[in-house]
């Protein structure tokens, strides 16, 4: 079926949107981040609590990648290849990150291990600290992203059924030989897609990671929150400075997504 051709005024429109809205910001947002020159661009992203921030926030992101792969996998296994009492219950409780907002999400995990928590007095005797800690950060990371990666696999394995995966059980393979021969190839462009997304995401996160960090300066400060206090110093220089890191990291998992879905697409024609 082919195309219509576009009428000029949708295009313009368009056009006009992405220019007001994504295009403006983004050409503002790298203008002053170099406002003194690209040595005083770079002064500001190597310095010392910009640093530590970046390194929380790739550890948070690598954390929570790694967490919410393995989830998706078993999450979106289960889902889809057993029949048992509470599986709709449970395919509607991994969205609930989606619609809760991620600060109510931060005050959930203050409540739960804060000091008003039942788990807290058993928290302090093993020494350990979440709120206000990098767990704390960790865990509210991995919540906000918990859907990505479950929900890019769920249609894949709907889709190709378990034929396949019958055949290679009647055949003697093994669980883990099925999954790696035959789950594996059908699922892995959209396992990385996931894993992309949320990426994105985590690197991204706010409002929980606000609420459960205690914004302290070198501590649980992720970029986005460093972000915020340089703001609100009036340091604007440099954090428009940091925030052209959060673009470019931006760009380049646009990039990796992109060419993600093409050869996705690519795989399916084939």
């Amino acid at each position: 079926m082919e195309k219509k051709k576009c009428r000029p005024v949708p295009v313009i429109i368009c056009a006009v949107f992405i220019a007001l809205f994504l295009i403006l910001p983004l050409v503002f947002v790298i203008t002053e981040a170099f406002s003194d020159g690209l040595a005083g661009w770079w002064a500001n992203i190597t310095e010392r609590y910009t640093v530590k921030a970046l390194k929380l926030s790739l550890l948070s992101m690598v954390a929570a990648v790694v967490i919410n792969t393995v989830f998706g996998l078993f999450a979106a296994w289960a889902l889809t290849r057993y029949y048992y009492r509470g599986q709709r219950i449970l395919n509607t409780l991994i969205d609930i990150p989606l619609s809760v907002s991620p600060v109510i999400a931060g005050l959930i995990f203050i409540l739960t291990f804060g000091r008003s928590s039942p788990l807290y007095p058993l928290l302090q005797q093993l020494h350990i600290s979440v709120i206000y800690a990098v767990p704390g950060i960790i865990i509210a990371t991995v919540f906000v992203t918990l859907p990505y990666v479950s929900r890019e696999i769920i249609p894949v394995l709907n889709a190709i059924g378990t034929a396949e995966e019958e055949a290679a059980a009647l055949m003697g393979a093994g669980g883990w030989k099925i999954f790696r021969k035959i789950t594996l190839p059908h699922i892995k462009w959209s396992l990385l897609y996931g894993i992309v997304l949320c990426t994105a995401r985590s690197l991204g996160e706010f409002g929980a990671v606000s609420v459960i960090s205690g914004h302290l300066r070198g501590r649980t400060n992720t970029l986005p929150l460093h972000i915020e206090i340089l703001y609100n110093e009036f340091q604007y220089s440099p954090a428009f400075a940091v925030s052209s890191l959060l673009v470019i990291l931006a760009i380049i998992l646009l990039v990796i997504r992109s060419v993600v879905e093409h050869r996705g697409g690519k795989n399916e024609q084939v």
